[in-house]
């Protein structure tokens, strides 16, 4: 069994943390529970967000925990509940897609009626859904349980991954320039640096999904399709 869902509106929640929680904490729960009492082995998915940023060095499964937002406490809740039960809980990150509503859709959207500022001081691990899927596919079939961190592999910043996006639409990248965080606030903080590393594949037994850039270029053949 696989669940996706999930309450993913990051600043929203911050005035819905109860409702973050429920979705993403109790019912996850609820969900685990079930799943274990019938012994049907399930894979849920949790977030970078659980993790402060404030590290200089990327997070692995044993690092500790401490969510800036509403939203990363809601995602811990569930993830925490799910182990209990002998889930897959599998973090990932800045889950980008060819396929639905997502940050690099928006940018090419954006891009081709007006110059964007996009953020450069926020770190993290770009990950296409379809590697995405495919890894944690690979790793319920192996019977993996426990936390996993699976991202595409390479970090960078939202600015950096919004020019090669632009880029490779065939439109000009220098559409895009950099910005801060404190340009512009939201109601929920970021974390400055969320890259995510593994210390289980390969005691697992899984190879490390490809680099983001191997990726993204069928990406965004496939957004300009629809956007």
């Amino acid at each position: 069994m696989v669940n996706c869902a999930a309450y993913t509106a990051v600043d929203r929640a911050e005035s819905e943390e109860e409702l973050a929680t429920l979705i993403n904490g109790e019912a996850v729960g609820a969900l685990a529970s079930w799943a274990n009492a019938r012994s049907v082995p399930l894979v849920t998915f949790s977030t970078d967000y659980v993790f402060p940023g404030t590290s200089g060095k990327p997070y692995v499964e044993t690092s500790p925990t401490d969510p800036v937002n509403a939203y990363g406490r809601s995602k811990l809740v569930g993830e925490r509940i799910a182990l209990e039960h002998g889930a897959l809980v599998v973090r990932t990150s800045w889950v980008i897609s060819g396929s639905h509503p997502n940050f690099v859709a928006t940018i090419l959207r954006e891009v081709k009626d007006q110059e964007l500022r996009v953020v450069d001081d926020q770190r993290g691990c770009p990950t296409v859904a379809a590697d995405l899927a495919r890894a944690s596919l690979a790793a319920h079939r192996a019977g993996v349980t426990g936390l996993l961190h699976l991202t595409n592999q390479g970090e960078t910043t939202w600015y950096e991954l919004a020019r090669t996006s632009v880029g490779l639409a065939d439109s000009d990248p220098s559409r895009v320039s950099p910005s801060e965080t404190e340009d512009y606030p939201t109601p929920a903080r970021r974390p400055a640096y969320s890259v995510l590393a593994s210390e289980r594949l390969e005691s697992v037994g899984l190879d490390p999904m490809p680099h983001w850039r191997e990726s993204i270029g069928d990406l965004v053949s496939e957004l300009k399709t629809w956007i």
